[in-house]
């Protein structure tokens, strides 16, 4: 099966993307307007099984100094081809993401495929502080 990674805004399917993270353990519930919102806000891309999205990350970022990679997905169908690193290889080499001073995420359960690509823990975890709130979309 043949995929295709892009980036242009007009590939991105807010159904396909809204309906995962809707149902995802970190954004259960979110509105479809904030996904829209962050998605129209964020450096997005997307994976394509012929027109059908089956994969999305986003970064938000200032293109300067910091990244955060936030809701990477492939759909239940399609995992297992590689797709999540394609999308992850795609942003780190997008050339307006050189240079940066430091990237983040958090993620509960895909610390091993981060490892594979070169993530880490933070080593200075007393540094990090977060106002974290998450049940916002479920209240």
């Amino acid at each position: 099966m043949n995929y295709r990674i892009s980036f242009d805004p007009e590939d991105q399917q807010l159904d396909v993307i809204h309906g995962y993270l809707v149902r995802s353990y970190w954004a259960e519930g979110i509105p479809r307007e904030i996904v829209e919102k962050a998605v129209a806000n964020s450096l997005c891309v997307g994976a394509y099984d012929d027109q059908a999205q089956v994969g999305f990350a986003r970064v938000i970022t200032d293109r300067a100094t910091f990244a955060y990679l936030a809701d990477v997905f492939v759909l239940e169908g399609h995992r297992g081809r590689g797709l999540a690193e394609q999308m992850l290889e795609a942003l780190e080499d997008h050339p307006e993401l050189q240079g940066l001073r430091r990237w983040a995420l958090f993620t509960r359960d895909m610390q091993p495929l981060y490892a594979k690509l070169g993530w880490e823990a933070y080593p200075h975890p007393d540094r990090l502080m977060v106002r974290d709130i998450p049940d916002i979309y479920t209240r």
